[in-house]
Parts: C-alpha cells; structure tokens; sequence
C-alpha cells in the first residue's frame, strides 16, 4: 500500500514536471504567432523595413519556441497510458475524440503552413506568405480551444453517461461536452494570459535593447507595441479573472475555499486574506493580513454575502490548501505588476518619455519573466485546487494511476528530470541568446521592384536576410 501511495505521488510530481516545462512553450507561441501576423500585415500595409526586421528576428525565435512544445507536448500524452491507464481508459471515450480533433484541425494546420511561413517569402508571394503566417496564428489558438475543452470537462464534467464498465460515454450531445461551464472563461483567462506572456517577454527585449541604444527604431517599435499590449490587455486579464473566479466559485466551490484560504464559514461576510501562512492541521490562517468583508464583494459582489468555508467540506476531499493558496496569490501578484507597468507606459507615452525612462525599461525587464510565472502559478492554481480529484468530483487521482511500483516511477522521473534540463536548458538558452542580439538598426523600405528574375524584391530580401 505504502509502494502504491509513493507511486501516484511520483507519477503525479512526473506528470507536472513534463507539464510545466510543455505550459511555458505553448503560452510563448499563441501570443507570438499573432505578434507575427500583426508585424507581416503592418509591413505588407505600410511598406516599412522596420516592421519586416522585427518579423525576422521573432520569427526565428518562433520556430525555436513552437520546435520545443510541440516536442515536450508528445511526451506527455504518453503518460497517460503509462502513468494514468486507469483514467486513461475511464475517460478515453470523451476526451480521445477531442484530443483528436485539436490534432486534426489545429496541428494539421500549424505543420501544414509553418514550413511556408518559414521558408515560403520568396517562392509563394507576400500575400499567400501573410496567409501562411495567419493560418499558423489560427492554429494556434484552435490548439487551444480543444485542449482547453478537456481540461475545463475534467473541470466541470457535463454530457456524459456512466457505462456498465464504469466508463464515461458522451451523452447527446457533444456540444454540451465541448462547451462545458467553465470552458469559455478559461479559454478568454488563459488566451489573455498568452498575449500577456508574449508582451511582457517583447517589452522586455525591447527594454533591454533601449537601454544599449535608445535609437534602435526595431527596439523602439517592440517596446512600444509590447505595452500597448500590457496597457490594453491587463486591465481585461483582471474583468476575465473576476468572471472566471465567480464561474469557478459556482462549480468548484471547494477550490476557492482553498484560494481565499477560508477554513471557517462566514455567514456575515467573508475578509480577503492577502497574506497569512494556511495550517491546514489547526484549520486557519495563522498571522493573517485580510480586509474584512472584501471577499464577499469580490466574488458575490455584496459586503453582506456568505461564504462557505472548508469546514463544510470532508477532509479527505480538501485540495492541499497551502499550495493553492500561494499560487493564486503568486498569480493575482504577477498580474497586479502587469497592469501597473501597462499604466506606467501610457503615463510616459503621454509624457512623450517612452524611450527615455530607463527606470521604465529597468522594470519591464524585470517584468520579462512575469508572463511565464504567472501562468504557471495559475496552472497550479487550476489542477491542483481540483484535487484529489483528476475529473472533479466523480474520479479521484488515487483510482486513475497505472498500477506501478514506486522505483519505476522514480527512475523515469529522474531521466525526465536530466533530460529536460539538458535539452531544453539549451533551447532556453539559445532563444535567450537570440534575444540579447539587437534588431537590425537600418530600416530597409519596401520596394516592388524586382531585383532579380526570381521576383524577390528587397523588401522579400529583408525577411529572407542571413541570421548572422
């Protein structure tokens, strides 16, 4: 019994490990893809070089960052018949037919047009090549759409029907399953939480560059793009959290119990926790810093309301309080930093101080990393509230894992372990590498003029330029 407990707890520690690093790539390549669409579209609209430069340099970065979570993202399905069999075979009959739809349609259409936008500038025309580079920003987000649609289902399971082997079968209608409660507000959270990511990860870039050279019309343009981006989109990051946390307040109750840290129920009003260290064996928040009643207005939107709190909840179905608690607050911290940098940035803008404050650029550097963090703490956040359940309610983890002993598990996480630091340390930091290198200073303008009989105009030359 002891081997088994030590086994899910490893194949569970193996199954976030994997999952962590594959988070990072994806949450980089939904909000870079459209980056790129919106670099080409300007360029193609404008005719100027600069716009073409920047394409290049983070299209080269594109391909690094897309290479590295497509690769992390096929190991982890093989988890699922070797760590998680039982759930695998549980569930299979609802989420084997989504997963296969995500790669029907959205990896059938990244590979499909990844080598054109690529490689394509000179051989298919600007115009099909902003296809190309529109298809693959599609198929981003259409990978997504369907991933998010099983989790959210494992979330909030709906449309299904128990079969006489204990399976989950869809029901009528597989829109129900598709479009599940919690599915539209953590596709908006977490699509939001990529443009937030990709922006904070630019700014950063082009605050590093302005601080070698103000001058840099590519660190210029990146920079001020990157915090219209944070400016416009963490203010609605923070409309979307509100909706989701009151979604999730209505079907995962105990979750954000174990969020707010709310041991105790309070009929006359709930206060906000903002810091406090849970001990989850005496059921309180010990040296906690709160506002009363703050709680209840932000998640009932009344002073007065009440909250249930974990005390009406068995023990043995309460998620691991500390954990959740300091992710959501690592999450919700990382996200307060955002839309004060955004602030920041129309504050200089309207000063007309954008690329002088160095101050500025000192603080979305440091801010560069936030995006990563902060959707990993909301991963966190997410699957680990939601415990000990791996679909909410109805399956528990401890009946989902493969029957492996302990050492195997083990062994396989300490190869994942080496392997990943080796690999994925040096795409890290080769992408960082890239990154440090500052865009093309000269703007080179776009010409239709041929320059040579295979039609490539200079402007075609700009993108098809040597990485060197």
């Amino acid at each position: 019994m002891l081997d088994q407990e030590w086994a899910i707890i490893l194949a569970r520690i193996q199954f976030a490990f994997t999952v962590s690093f594959h988070f990072i790539f994806p949450a980089f390549s939904i909000g870079l893809a459209s980056f790129l669409a919106v670099l080409e579209g300007l360029w193609l609209k404008t005719g100027e070089g600069v716009y073409a430069n920047l394409y290049r340099y983070w299209l080269k970065i594109f391909a690094v960052v897309f290479a590295m979570g497509v690769v992390s993202g096929i190991v982890m399905s093989y988890q699922f018949g070797t760590n998680w069999s039982v759930f695998s075979d549980k569930a299979g009959p609802v989420i084997g037919p989504l997963m296969a739809y995500e790669v029907l349609t959205a990896f059938f259409l990244e590979a499909g047009f990844l080598g054109v936008m690529l490689f394509g500038i000179n051989k298919v025309g600007r115009k099909l090549h902003f296809v190309a580079t529109l298809a693959v920003a599609v198929g981003t987000f259409v990978s997504a759409f369907w991933i998010l649609s099983v989790n959210s289902w494992m979330q909030t399971p709906v449309g299904y029907e128990i079969g006489a082997n204990g399976q989950f079968l869809p029901g009528d209608s597989w829109l129900t399953i598709i479009f599940n409660p919690s599915f539209p507000y953590r596709l908006v959270h977490t699509v939001l939480a990529a443009y937030l990511t990709t922006a904070f990860a630019v700014g950063a870039v082009g605050a590093f560059h302005l601080l070698q050279d103000r001058q840099n019309p590519g660190a210029r343009k990146m920079f001020s793009m990157a915090m219209w981006m944070a400016a416009i989109v963490a203010p609605l990051q923070v409309v979307a959290g509100d909706f989701h946390g009151i979604n999730t307040l209505e079907h995962q109750p105990t979750k954000v119990m174990a969020m707010e840290g709310h041991y105790d129920s309070h009929p006359d009003g709930a206060p906000l926790i903002l810091f406090g260290i849970p001990n989850s064996k005496e059921k309180r928040v010990d040296y906690a810093i709160q506002i009363p009643k703050a709680s209840s207005l932000i998640l009932k939107h009344d002073l007065n309301a009440p909250l249930a709190g974990l005390d009406t909840i068995p023990d043995q179905d309460e998620p691991p309080v500390p954990i959740v608690f300091w992710s959501f607050r690592i999450m919700v911290g990382l996200g307060i930093g955002m839309v004060g940098i955004g602030l920041w940035s129309l504050f200089a803008r309207a000063r007309k101080r954008l690329y002088d404050w160095p101050w500025l650029h000192r603080a979305a550097l440091v801010m560069g990393p936030s995006g990563f963090i902060a959707v990993l703490a909301g991963w966190v956040t997410t699957e680990v509230g939601r415990q000990p359940f791996t679909i909410y309610g109805v399956l528990r983890t401890v009946d989902s894992a493969s029957p492996l002993d302990a050492p195997a598990v083990a062994v396989s996480l300490m190869a994942f372990v080496v392997v990943y630091f080796a690999i994925f340390g040096m795409g890290i930091w080769y992408i960082i590498k890239l990154m440090k290198k500052p865009p093309e200073a000269h703007e080179k303008p776009l010409d239709d003029a041929p320059i040579r009989s295979s039609g490539i105009t200079p402007a075609m030359a700009v993108l098809e330029g040597s990485s060197s």
